[in-house]
């Protein structure tokens, strides 16, 4: 059984993913606006993968006999500027969400709680990927620069992006 502490610091976390999901659906609209289709595409996918995230957690907290409670959800900004820009800020969340897991994978060790900490082992491993998609598109919106043609062809290769929904969310 898991503590309260770790029930209360998991319950954070579903809000912190749901909050990522409502920012990359904002993000999502507001490419979509600016005529960004295939990047309103990579953040909608993004959105789902998010929800997944928030379910798991809060799955994993009903099975383990608590109660996942939900907060409130702060707005996300409407407007991002750039799509380097956004990435930059994608990139500062997800790290930001890392950080956060990284504090529950402390909390886990630190009392001894061993079924959440190898249920964390997934989210630790997620997020290395998430910061290395990021790093990898920001590194290719730098290298075209201002080039209206290398923009659209990035917008194209992230319209490619496919959301996978996962067998289950259970833990």
């Amino acid at each position: 059984m898991i503590s309260k502490k770790m029930v209360q610091a998991l319950n954070k976390q579903v809000n912190n993913e749901i909050y990522s999901a409502y920012l990359y659906l904002s993000m999502s609209s507001y490419t979509n606006y600016i005529g960004l289709k295939g990047a309103a595409n990579w953040f909608m996918v993004q959105y789902q993968e998010e929800m997944v995230h928030a379910m798991k957690i809060y799955d994993y907290v009903n099975s383990q006999g608590n109660h996942a409670q939900l907060a409130a959800i702060a707005a996300p900004p409407a407007e991002f500027g750039t799509l380097l820009s956004m990435f930059e800020q994608t990139l500062k969340h997800e790290q930001f969400i890392t950080n956060c897991i990284n504090e529950l994978m402390d909390l886990a060790i630190k009392e001894k709680d061993h079924a959440t900490q190898i249920f964390l082992q997934w989210f630790v491993t997620e997020q290395i990927e998430e910061e290395g998609n990021d790093n990898d598109i920001i590194a290719k919106l730098k290298l075209i620069g201002d080039s209206p043609q290398g923009l659209m062809m990035i917008d194209r290769d992230m319209a490619a992006r496919v959301f996978t929904p996962p067998a289950t969310t259970a833990a």
